[in-house]
């Protein structure tokens, strides 16, 4: 009886040990630099918001915030290598909403954005923009595409960030409410998309704000419209859908931060308070209003239930736009 209670006390102190030394490398935390995984290339709409925060956490937090790009499939090869990191505090994910369109297109996900991530917070809300290459559309208006569009079906094509992507949909989706035809053509994420706009191998792009504001500013594309209630403030000449004669097309990406599964709920909570005084420094905030963002206020919980919500509300999209994956 004495080698049990002798027994159980050791286990005790042992679990008690155990314990005050995972607290205190959680208090500790972080010691070294977090790996930030960005499911596509550089130079998309994720990447926009993904240097500039990294940066500010960095700053705030005393380590580097090294964002690690990882892209192929729509964002879900990224996805799957983030699913399956090690759980301590030094990987942390970046999806967005492609993340929430992924669940209704793919068959044979190698992972699961509501079970095998923690929903830490969501980052940034560019409205979607219709982009064209001026040089290749004679039009000015999105009325007047609209019209060359109808008098030439399946001529017209437009860049994605990949098969499924919130850019194939959005573009999907107002091809079915103008009754026009067009041809996607997927890319390895919104920066190689743009590049082949901005080329001339694509014609238009149903791209994310964030990532076009650069190149609209420097005039190598042209907006028709952003698919927002409300004008942009940072584009105010920019008019809206609704403003344009499409008053039934809204359609707005986001982009999010998650933490592997397992994740310490002190660490995960600790980055929840680190990246909400992030979105509000006033540098962020800058280049998040100059990207056509807003800034949100929406972490854990509350922001899961949200990402569950985009995945009823995209599988609607999908389905009715009988979009699928050879």
């Amino acid at each position: 009886m004495k080698h049990s209670i002798r027994a159980f006390g050791a286990a005790a102190i042992f679990g008690a040990s155990m314990a005050l030394a995972t607290t205190a490398a959680m208090a500790d935390w972080p010691e070294h630099p977090i790996n930030l995984i960005v499911p596509f290339p550089a130079g998309g709409g994720t990447d926009t918001f993904a240097r500039p925060l990294a940066q500010q956490l960095g700053t705030q937090l005393g380590q580097s915030v090294v964002v690690d790009n990882k892209g192929g499939a729509g964002g879900t090869v990224g996805a799957g290598v983030a699913a399956k990191a090690k759980p301590d505090g030094y990987t942390f994910f970046m999806g967005g909403a492609h993340h929430a369109v992924a669940p209704s297109l793919y068959k044979n996900l190698n992972y699961d954005i509501q079970k095998d991530f923690v929903p830490v917070a969501l980052l940034a809300q560019p409205p979607q923009v219709v982009v064209i290459n001026k040089n290749k559309l004679p039009v000015n208006t999105l009325q007047e595409f609209i019209e060359y569009a109808r008098a030439r079906p399946g001529d017209i094509n437009f860049g994605t960030a990949g098969k499924g992507s919130t850019h194939h949909l959005a573009g999907e989706l107002f091809a079915l409410q103008n009754g026009i035809k067009l041809v996607d053509v997927p890319y390895q994420g919104a920066g190689p998309m743009l590049s082949a706009l901005i080329g001339g191998q694509v014609d238009l792009a149903f791209d994310g704000l964030g990532s076009s504001a650069g190149h609209i500013r420097s005039g190598t594309i042209k907006p028709l419209a952003v698919a927002a209630k409300e004008r942009s403030p940072s584009f105010p000449d920019v008019p809206t859908a609704a403003e344009a004669g499409v008053p039934n097309y809204e359609v707005s990406t986001w982009y999010a931060l998650w933490a592997p599964a397992g994740t310490p709920k002190p660490i995960v909570d600790k980055m929840i308070a680190e990246v909400t005084k992030a979105l509000n420094a006033p540098k962020v905030k800058e280049i998040w209003a100059n990207n056509g963002s807003v800034t949100p206020n929406l972490t854990g919980e509350k922001f899961g239930e949200f990402v569950n919500s985009e995945i009823g509300r995209w599988g609607k999209v999908v389905k009715d736009s009988g979009v699928t994956l050879d």
